[in-house]
């Protein structure tokens, strides 16, 4: 199991926090996703490939790199 970090950007509340988290959790691979909305980080751990993580932010509104 690898873990991975991200930058996410547009997050302005917990509700968005709450909506990236679920977006990660729902990748095939993911064991667990865990945003912080202060540093607009994502740190998921599983194995699932980065593209496919970043794809899953982007589809749920927001940019991650």
């Amino acid at each position: 199991m690898s873990q991975t970090t991200l930058k996410v950007e547009g997050m302005t509340c917990n509700h968005c926090k709450m909506h990236v988290e679920k977006a990660l959790r729902g990748v095939n691979g993911v064991e667990e996703a865990q945003v912080d909305l202060a540093k607009g980080e994502a740190v998921v751990s599983g194995n699932a490939s980065r593209e496919e993580l970043v794809k899953a932010v982007i589809d749920a509104g927001y940019s991650a790199q």
